[in-house]
């Protein structure tokens, strides 16, 4: 951008407006127009100020975060980084990314400004957030939840593990990652596994709202665990996830300590253990990691799948494997479940 990044900051404590603006304010590149003492106060704002991103906290009084993100997605839409101690909240925390914000970021207690991670951090997502195709965001839409009973009842039976499906995406991928797996069946001979872009302190209270959202059975990937089908596994790319095999040969899951390309590892990894029945799948992201690992892929006969870029919300990941020549087939969302359906039945 030629200008300033314009930024709202929306928290209903005068300490954290005036700690978070001093932060974001810190970057030359970065411009606090305002702020605003609850999500009431922020629509009218943005309305007003038209900010290039918000910062949002989501207890507030009058109407809380999660409220303002629906009246703002609706009649005047901006990218949204979420600042939230709400970190065990899993409903919170769903709702956010199932509404459309670009990332929820644990608030963090104490003297927040002597933080240098969650400083540079802060200040990254909102230079991120500005880059967003705000356009492309799209709430998802749940019309029922699962209860443990009722999928036992009329959706699992013994069927064999016979494919991977690997999915790869940082920023803004869980909402898409709930809009497809609500879509797709958990009876196709598969389990899925998901790298993406997600605190590691608010993984786990995310996946057990996810997990009642869904038909799929959603499990936070665990060291050792052995991959089961109609399950699907999700992992921060905080740490590195990648596939095994145990000492009987079963496929398992092996979470260790982060390395560079996390989408990589996993894609390799995949196509190492079940070779040309992988289909690897990257959605909206930031970077370029991905395309080594579809190669790969590729290499061992397997599949390889990118959403459509005119309606990624961030471009760059499936952009690049498009231009490195990985990439089998490129698709609209809507197509994706039936499309993997239709290559296992």
């Amino acid at each position: 951008m030629n200008r300033k990044i314009k930024v709202l900051v929306v928290d209903d404590t005068a300490f954290m407006r005036k700690a978070v603006t001093q932060i974001l304010s810190s970057d030359p590149d970065v411009e606090v127009a305002d702020s605003a003492k609850d999500g009431y106060d922020a629509v009218q704002k943005v309305k007003a100020l038209k900010p290039d991103v918000i910062t949002l906290d989501i207890d507030m009084p009058v109407m809380d975060g999660l409220r303002a993100v629906r009246h703002l997605m609706i009649e005047a839409p901006v990218p949204i980084v979420v600042l939230s101690s709400l970190i065990n909240d899993g409903f919170v925390i769903f709702e956010a990314l199932r509404l459309g914000v670009m990332d929820f970021i644990p608030k963090p207690a104490g003297l927040i400004s002597q933080d240098a991670k969650v400083i540079r951090q802060m200040v990254d997502r909102v230079k991120l957030a500005c880059c967003m195709r705000i356009q492309n965001v799209r709430r998802v839409r749940l019309p029922r939840t699962w209860g443990i009973t009722e999928r036992v009842e009329k959706l699992y039976s013994y069927r064999p593990l016979d494919y991977i499906v690997a999915i790869g995406t940082t920023l803004n991928g869980p909402n898409t990652m709930i809009r497809l797996l609500s879509k797709l069946s958990p009876t196709i001979p598969a389990a899925v596994i998901v790298v993406q872009e997600i605190s590691q302190k608010i993984i786990s209270s995310f996946v057990k709202r996810f997990n009642d959202a869904v038909p799929w059975r959603v499990e936070e990937a665990k060291d050792g665990v052995n991959i089961e089908q109609g399950t699907c596994y999700l992992a921060s790319n905080e740490l590195s996830l990648s596939i095994q095999t145990d000492s009987k040969g079963h496929p398992c899951l092996s979470y260790k300590a982060g390395l560079p390309n996390p989408l990589n590892l996993l894609f390799m990894s995949a196509a190492a253990v079940f070779r040309q029945n992988t289909i690897g799948i990257l959605l909206s992201g930031i970077g370029d990691d991905g395309a080594e690992g579809f190669a790969a892929i590729k290499e061992k006969m397997g599949l390889t799948i990118v959403k459509d870029i005119r309606a990624c919300v961030f471009p760059n990941l499936t952009d690049n494997a498009i231009r490195e020549g990985v990439v089998d087939m490129i698709l609209d969302e809507p197509k994706m479940s039936e499309t993997l359906e239709s290559v296992m039945r």
